[in-house]
């Protein structure tokens, strides 16, 4: 027989009564039932039920065990009494009678946090302790399915004829919209490399190696604020390019293989199967912002014209103001004074004064229906009915609105039309919807009133060389994402191939060409020699583990994720360096304001 196992903790069936076996797994718990002893072995497969009573040899040696200690059992398999069968595990029918028991790793102490039960612990101690977090049956079960994901993926991406290569993982700096995590040369002193933020550059160049069909599970390196979705150091994310090939080529590659995924790991849920095109302008405008959850069907308008020139002063005034509007949210069934303050109070709760808002009712004297609240009593019956009109609302609805230049309230307005919707329970469950966001602005203004790419300097410009040659806040990218549920899913675009048109998109951004380059040279010098037109996307696979597992952190489903201050409490990272290290590679620490 094996040293260790002769069946995994999860195979015993009735099939196998009478056999003697060897199983070895964690003591899940113990439980004394007067002079009979029950284990509850545990190991990656499952959870067997052990039994030792006082003419077992093995009784004394598993009287002292405590919940984790690592054995082995030897006993024969025993059915259970019908009356006793566990349905809930796969070894329920059965029990293993102890005859003799080894310890093969034991507890020194108190355990810091338990792995048994549903107790919640501070996620400091979680991580401080990972290695234990990671027994539990929630979390193990999520890395597995992390795991089975990144199978489904290669299979799926092999399956529509791509290739997959490794790109390097030290590298050269690039501006990718976050920063870099830099890595000093001891061969040349004073340089750095830097982790790749995404192996964009590099995908690119297997294109315009004629690799047609490129795709890698790819680690990527990002030092930026933690977010419940977003780790602070580093992620993974299944990146995929393709040549010769337009926008609409990218999705159709795309499409089955993320919606084969959802439909294969949460059958329990709906994976719609259309998925719109929606412009990023517009999403802003219906959804305010441009990762929309089409869960909830509430779509916000532009009313401004109702309001110029009303008796609400607040609105009237504010709309002498260039660049800005009043947008409305509907609340379909809605319609009550007690949930409008309700909602105020989460606008305030949120830093802002309130929101306007009007509700329809039946006539306090029976004559039909009337528009109630503040604003209907400023506006007018005539106005009131005009909104109602064009947000199509009715009786027992309600609509909210607020005010002023877009870019200052789209955010809020967002959070509010979720609130709203899960609020009144309007918002599907159960469901997975997707949308592709498409013509983002290739570039924006920063606060200091300059010119910066608003996403991917890589993409290509709607119009090329031609549209660079007006204003810049008019030119559109070839840029897309993918959003879920509220989430951004995938982000991808196809890329500018042509140096002429590279340098002056740069230029526009305030990269000189010597700047370009200098950061870009291999890719320049690649795109002189024959570029093919190309493009390509990366999905989040930490993300999208997130939402098949139903989970609202992004750290449930990294293996040893940091903590929110990119803190790794397990292995005691970032440290200090030796100083022998730092004299190596000629360096030394500054303080900050030193």
């Amino acid at each position: 027989m094996h040293a260790y196992r002769s069946h995994t903790c999860a195979q015993l069936n009735k099939d196998h009564v009478g056999q003697n076996v060897r199983l070895s797994g964690w003591v899940h718990r113990v439980r004394d039932h007067g002079g009979v002893l029950f284990i509850d072995l545990r190991d990656h497969y499952g959870i067997t039920q052990v039994l030792a009573d006082s003419d077992s040899p093995a009784f004394a040696d598993i009287e002292k065990l405590r919940a984790e200690w690592v054995i082995c059992i030897d006993g024969v398999v025993k059915a259970r009494d019908a009356s006793l069968v566990n349905p809930k595990l796969a070894t329920g029918e059965i029990e293993v009678y102890a005859k003799g028991m080894t310890v093969l790793g034991a507890v020194e102490g108190d355990l810091p946090m338990p792995v048994f039960g549903d107790v919640d612990y501070p996620e400091e101690t979680r991580l401080t302790y990972r290695f234990l977090d990671l027994r539990r049956e929630k979390l193990h079960n999520n890395m597995m399915l992390r795991s089975n994901v990144v199978r489904h993926l290669r299979n799926a991406m092999w399956d529509q004829g791509f290739n997959e290569f490794q790109t390097p993982i030290i590298t050269a700096s690039s501006p990718e919209g976050a920063r870099d995590f830099l890595v000093p040369s001891r061969l040349h002193p004073g340089k750095f490399y830097a982790l790749p933020q995404a192996p964009q550059q590099f995908k690119q160049l297997i294109m315009v190696a004629g690799f047609d069909r490129y795709f890698q599970i790819a680690p990527c390196f990002r030092d930026e604020d933690p977010r419940a979705d977003r780790s602070p150091t580093d992620f993974y994310q299944l990146d995929v390019e393709m040549s010769f090939v337009e926008q609409e080529d990218i999705f159709a590659a795309v499409q089955p293989v993320i919606q084969g995924l959802f439909e294969k790991f949460r059958p329990d849920c709906k994976t719609a199967t259309d998925w719109p095109r929606i412009a990023y302008r517009d999403a802003l405008l219906w959804y305010g912002s441009d990762k929309p959850d089409l869960r909830n069907p509430i779509k916000m308008q532009v009313v401004s014209d109702h309001f110029r020139g009303s008796g609400f002063a607040v609105f009237a005034k504010l709309l002498e103001n260039e660049g800005t509007q009043i947008r409305a949210i509907p609340a379909p069934t809605g319609g009550s004074r007690k949930f409008c303050d309700r909602m105020n109070a989460f606008a305030q709760k949120e830093g802002l004064p309130g929101m306007g808002y009007i509700f329809w009712r039946e006539a306090e004297d029976g004559s039909g229906m009337e528009a109630a609240g503040p604003l209907a009593k400023n506006i007018g019956p005539e106005r009131t009915e005009a909104i109602r009109q064009q947000l199509g609302l009715g009786k027992g609805d309600a609509a909210f609105f607020l005010g002023g230049k877009p870019e200052q309230f789209e955010s809020f307005a967002g959070r509010a039309r979720n609130e709203i919707g899960r609020e009144l329970g309007l918002a599907e469950t159960d469901t997975f919807r997707f949308a592709w966001i498409v013509d983002f602005p290739m570039y924006e203004k920063t606060d200091e009133g300059k010119i910066d790419f608003s996403h991917n300097p890589f993409s290509m410009p709607q119009g090329g060389m031609e549209a660079l040659n007006g204003d810049p806040l008019q030119v559109y990218a070839y840029q897309y994402d993918l959003a879920c549920n509220g989430y951004e899913l995938i982000s991808g675009g196809i890329r500018n191939h042509k140096p002429e048109i590279m340098f002056k998109a740069f230029e526009l951004a305030g990269y000189p060409a010597s700047e370009v380059e200098k950061r870009f040279g291999g890719m320049v010098k690649a795109f002189k020699y024959g570029a093919p037109p190309h493009g390509g996307c990366a999905m989040g696979i930490d993300r999208a583990v997130m939402l098949l597992a139903d989970e609202m952190n992004i750290r449930e489903v990294i293996m040893f994720p940091m903590n929110q201050r990119a803190e790794d409490l397990l292995m005691g990272a970032p440290s200090e360096p030796m100083n022998e290290q730092l004299r190596e590679l000629r360096l030394r620490v500054v303080p900050k304001d030193a």
